[in-house]
Parts: structure tokens; C-alpha cells; sequence
């Protein structure tokens, strides 16, 4: 029997603000900046909507969004909770189909096709799923329904907040043509800068021009926005099926200082943390990293990078911290204000290949001292343990999302 292909595309509403209100109720009906302080450098990882009124985004500086919205409440935020209420969300959504791919810690996409027989037709499924995310939860969430990943995340967005939207089937093309060329997934200010050159404002006008011609000026990306336009999975995030295992390419933390500084034993300090939560990721996915890179960033803004290769992989947080302290030492101008610092792992393995015996036993004891290191924040939290050398580099974690931290991912078996 054939069934209709229905895809959902779950968003959760404002949802490191409304984790923080779970904790925090009066800050409910407020305006709510999540990600530091108004004072300091950081960006915005959230904003409430009642802070949205006033222009504040994500992404944006938090002294920016003080001067937008003066009255709003500026919150750290908590990572921790964040991933368990993600968790939360990942065990709701596999109660309703077993294909479910997290995009992000907040959003995901469930392949519902063939569940209409035990759960209902679409609009009826994301009710009931609409309903058990609140009641499991406590937490909103908007939900968009189509025939492919792209209708539904578009839709998703339009149900904003609390909502579901349903396109149905042969629908797609209506639907998005009165959109503006921003809501298609992957079109950002320099492709809509290109595309209104053209007259293409809106979705619809987009078909007054073939494929070739599309190609032409954008190259593969025209023939993509062609079938996206037409409400068509075409590249970008669209090349997989819902719930396929894609593996990450790379691993990365970074750290922003509040003040630059140029303290040897700080900035040393902050690699070793940074390596150790690089170190934390690349053992959840059971990799092995090859190669190292450091991102050193000076008061200026000027920005280097510089990556080493290792003869052997490794997923220690002192292996990653040696190389990347040599590294920095090797690149840094001493003396010279630093304003950030990165710490990136890839060209993951899934062995840590051959070498000496009596290296081979130190090793296995590092590994079995950082194995229950994360148990212990898998318990406690993540800066509830850490190696004496990077203490002193001790800093608040910003929100910062990796592949492998994800709900639903594979994780190494114990």
C-alpha cells in the first residue's frame, strides 16, 4: 500500500527562554535576552518575544541588544538544562515515529508517513503531538506538516507561536509563492541581494525564470532555489532521509574574553578547558581526531588559524591540549591582547590506530581516568570536574551546539 510522504518539523517556541521561565516563572511576559549579561561581549543565544518587539535576535551583541530593549531581563543561561530539556523533547518525538532527526538542540523533523492508521491523519497527529510535548514538557512547541522537510520547516515557522500548519498535498507551490525569498531555508542576505537584482522578491517569481537561466547566474545552487521553489527537498539540509546518521566533519569550542588579555598562564588556561570539551564530544561519538587546529583571534579582530596533523588519533584532552599548546606558543605574538580563543578537532576515525606498548599503557590509563571524568559531568554537570591545568581557565559555556551532542545521536557503547 502506498501512503502519502508527511513530514513534520517540530519548533520549539523561544526555547532557551522558556526553559529558563520553567526555573524562573517571573520572568514570564517579560522581555528575556539569554546569553550574558548587558555589560558584556557575548552574543544573544535567545530572545523572548516580547524582546523580539524591540529587534533583539540571536546572534546578536548583548550591548546591542541593551540598547534595543534597556528593560529587558539579561540571563546567563544553562547548557546543562538546555540538553536535558532537549532530551526531553527527543523522548516525546520518538513516541510518535521512530524516523526523527534533531536539526538542532530546539528543532527536529519526524517522517510520519504510514502512521495514520495508529495515530491519525497529519492535522490530527500534530495536534495530539502538539498536546503531549506541552503536557511532558511543559514546554510550546510549533508544528509544520508537508510532503517534504522543506514545506515543513517553512510551515513551522509561519505557526509561530504554539501553532501547527498543514500544506497539504499538491498545495506546495501556492503556498510558498507569496513568501518572501528569505523564508526558503539557506537564502541569506547576499542570495537575496542577487536575486532582487533580478526582480525575484517573492518565491512565485522565481518560475519566471528556467532552470538554465538560474543555474547560469547562481551556478548549482540556481537549479536547488528552482526545486525549492516548488516545495522540493533540493540541497542544502535536504539531501538525507529524516533520521539518516550523518556524521559530524568537525568538533569545535570557542571561547570570548570579557576583557582582552594577554596573560600567558590565562590564555593557556582557556586552551586546556577548551580542549577538554573538544576531547568530552569527540569520546561521546567514539571518534578519534587526526587533525588539531587552533583560532586565535587578537584585540584588533584580526583572526589565524593553524591546524596540526598527528601521526596517531587520539580523543585525550592532554593530547589535544599538547598540540594546541604548541600551537599557540609557536603562533602567538607575545605581549599581543588576545580576544578569543578556539580549540577544533576533525578528521575523526573510529580507531585510535597502532602504536608502542608502554605508550599504548599510558594511554589506557588516560582513557580510563577521562571515561569517568565524564561520567561524573554526565552526572553533575559539565564544570563539575576539571584537569587542575585548565582551572584557572574556567569560564561560563556559552550555548554552542555540536553534531554529536544532539539527542538521538549515536554514542560511543559502554
Amino acid at each position: 500500500m502506498d501512503f502519502e510522504r508527511t513530514i513534520f518539523h517540530v519548533d520549539m517556541d523561544a526555547f532557551f527562554v522558556s526553559v529558563e521561565e520553567l526555573f524562573d516563572p517571573s520572568l514570564k511576559g517579560k522581555a528575556v535576552v539569554v546569553g550574558g549579561q548587558k555589560h558584556e561581549r557575548g552574543v544573544v543565544s535567545a530572545a523572548s518575544y516580547e524582546a523580539r518587539k524591540f529587534g533583539v535576535h540571536s546572534a546578536m551583541p548583548l550591548r546591542t541588544a541593551a540598547k534595543l530593549c534597556p528593560q529587558a531581563a539579561f540571563v546567563d543561561g544553562h547548557p546543562d538544562r538546555y540538553r536535558t530539556y532537549s532530551e526531553k523533547v527527543h523522548q516525546v518525538l520518538t513516541t510518535f515515529s521512530p524516523l526523527v532527526e534533531m536539526a538542532s538542540v530546539d528543532e527536529a523533523y519526524l517522517d510520519m508517513t504510514g502512521t495514520s492508521r495508529l495515530l491519525g491523519p497529519p492535522l490530527r497527529a500534530a495536534h495530539r503531538l502538539h498536546e503531549k510535548m506541552k503536557a511532558d514538557t511543559q514546554l510550546n512547541c510549533s508544528i509544520g506538516v508537508g510532503v517534504t522537510r522543506l514545506i515543513a520547516k517553512v510551515s513551522s515557522a509561519k505557526a509561530k507561536p504554539n501553532g501547527v500548519l498543514w500544506v497539504l498535498p499538491g498545495q506546495e507551490s501556492k503556498f510558498l509563492a507569496p513568501l518572501d525569498v528569505r523564508d526558503i531555508p539557506g537564502v541569506g542576505k547576499v542570495t537575496e541581494k542577487s536575486l532582487q537584482a533580478l526582480g525575484v522578491r517573492q518565491v512565485g517569481d522565481l518560475s519566471k525564470f528556467d532552470e538554465a537561466f538560474l543555474e547560469e547566474h547562481f551556478g548549482k545552487w540556481g537549479l536547488a532555489l528552482a526545486g525549492k521553489a516548488r516545495g522540493e527537498d533540493a540541497g542544502g539540509w535536504f539531501d538525507t532521509a529524516v533520521g539518516a546518521d550523518t556524521d559530524a566533519k568537525s568538533i569545535s569550542h570557542e571561547h570570548t574574553y570579557g576583557e582582552d588579555t594577554n596573560h600567558p598562564e590565562q590564555l593557556e588556561a582557556t586552551l586546556m578547558r577548551l580542549s577538554e570539551m573538544v576531547g568530552r564530544r569527540v569520546r561521546e561519538a567514539g571518534w578519534y581526531a587526526r587533525t588539531l587546529q587552533l583560532k586565535l583571534r587578537y584585540q584588533d579582530f584580526t583572526t589565524i588559524t593553524r591546524a596540526h596533523t598527528l601521526p596517531q588519533p587520539t580523543q585525550l584532552d592532554t593530547e589535544i591540549f599538547q598540540q594546541i599548546r604548541s600551537l599557540f606558543r609557536r603562533n602567538w605574538q607575545r605581549g599581543r591582547k588576545v580576544r578569543l580563543l578556539g580549540v577544533q578537532a576533525s578528521s575523526f576515525t573510529t580507531s585510535a590506530g597502532q602504536g608502542d606498548l608502554l605508550e599504548g599503557a599510558q594511554r589506557e590509563r588516560w582513557q580510563q581516568a577521562l571515561s569517568a571524568a565524564d561520567k561524573l559531568r554526565d552526572r553533575f554537570g559539565e564544570s563539575s570536574i576539571s584537569l587542575a591545568s585548565g582551572m584557572k581557565g574556567g569560564f561560563r559555556e556559552r550555548m554552542h551546539e555540536n553534531p554529536v551532542g544532539l539527542p538521538g545521536k549515536k554514542k560511543v557503547q559502554e
